[in-house]
């Protein structure tokens, strides 16, 4: 990791669960920010999702500290008010109205400390869905990505929380943008991200592809491809690979290195239009050869020559994965049953470095203590308050 991280000494109190909003504060916590999630006294219900949300907390809260308040008590009130004006970013993504009904809106907010930079990560941006509860899939179904993805097998969800974590990345850009604004100006202001705004970002290339080739967009299973070799392939032990050749360039290398001759000399094959208008030739004689190698000859063989290709692995085989593990790429953290394992890193470098896990995935309440001391509670008052279940401390 960095010596120093890019922004240490902002502060953000985040009012988030789920995993749009967490994402958004994970960007900022693993560039140095100090965030502290506010949660209820039973904590963020996200830690209690199972079956396809039980990876979402382990994953989206590293590098996090956790205080445990009741904000519908006057005291609770009153210590996030105070953590709020200590901070330089407010983050939430509740139902809308559901922060001002506690006394924590924008407005509020913004009367409290003008300086601030409040987010908000909801379903929609300002318009006539604004009061919608958005979901990842009921974006992706009313912003064609289901449509995309599903094909002739009707409409189906991408196989990730896409618009949850690019709509969080998008919120962190935006604050981010906000901060550097407030240099100069000296003044806060509210910053939005949103699901079904994200969705239709992802959809603008299929939107231009439809004006500029005239014709109906056609889904990813449906669609033509836009090369003659983009396939995923069968080897001899039966298993898949994706190989892929993109350039006239990688077409000679391919034809002339699996002896391919009469395909590289026929005169019909020159450009990748006609190659694509011939796939029903060329894709059968591909098939047969890589039919008789094996999937790691294969693979070799494609990297010797520098075709794009691919094995088709489960999540589950990126633990182990070689160039992961060897560049940085997961950070080790401890989920909450004790068990240690590595989650995958921020996708970037800065100067030569990766950022890790300075924090491990924190209890509920963990920093309940640490933080009301910074705040100026006294060690009487934040006893007494724990004994009286305005907060909750580990």
């Amino acid at each position: 990791m960095p010596q120093s991280l890019p922004l240490e000494g902002i502060r953000v109190v985040e009012f988030c669960h789920v995993v749009m909003g967490p994402t958004c504060g994970l960007v900022l916590a693993d560039l140095g920010a100090e965030v502290i999630k506010v949660e209820p006294l039973d904590g963020d219900h996200t830690r209690k999702l199972v079956a396809s949300g039980a990876g979402f907390f382990p994953t989206y809260n590293r590098n996090k500290k956790s205080i445990a308040v009741d904000l519908k008590s006057a005291q609770g009130r009153e210590v996030v008010l105070k953590l709020i004006a200590s901070a330089d970013v407010v983050t939430e993504n509740f139902r809308p109205g559901a922060m001002g009904k506690l006394g924590f809106g924008h407005e509020a907010i913004k009367k409290l400390k003008p300086e601030i930079i409040y987010c908000s990560l909801k379903g929609f941006l300002p318009g006539p869905y604004e009061h919608r509860t958005g979901l990842d899939e009921v974006v992706q179904m009313m912003g064609g990505l289901a449509y995309m993805t599903g094909g002739r097998f009707g409409p189906l969800r991408a196989g990730a929380s896409v618009n949850d974590v690019m709509g969080g990345m998008f919120g962190a850009i935006a604050i981010l943008a906000a901060l550097h604004q407030r240099k100069a100006s000296g003044k806060g202001q509210y910053v939005q991200s949103a699901l079904f705004e994200n969705n239709a970002f992802l959809m603008a290339q299929h939107m231009m592809e439809g004006l500029a080739t005239g014709k109906p967009v056609s889904p990813m299973p449906d669609r033509v491809r836009a090369w003659a070799l983009y396939d995923n392939f069968k080897t001899s032990e039966g298993d898949l690979v994706f190989v892929g050749v993109v350039t006239d360039t990688q077409w000679k290398i391919f034809c002339e290195a699996f002896g391919l001759h009469d395909l590289l000399n026929d005169p019909t094959l020159k450009t990748n239009p006609q190659r694509v208008e011939a796939r029903p030739r060329i894709l059968p004689v591909v098939t047969a050869i890589f039919a008789n190698m094996g999937k790691q000859q294969l693979m070799d063989k494609c990297e010797e020559l520098g075709l794009p290709f691919a094995p088709i692995v489960k999540p589950e085989d990126l633990f182990d994965d070689p160039h992961l593990n060897a560049s940085g790429g997961l950070t080790p953290v401890t989920l909450p049953n004790g068990t240690q394992t590595k989650v995958p890193n921020l996708p970037i470098e800065m100067d030569g470095a990766r950022f890790g896990t300075r924090l491990d995935i924190p209890q509920v309440g963990e920093h309940t203590r640490e933080v009301l001391a910074k705040l100026g509670y006294d060690a009487a008052t934040i006893d007494r308050y724990a004994a009286e279940n305005v907060i909750l401390i580990k």
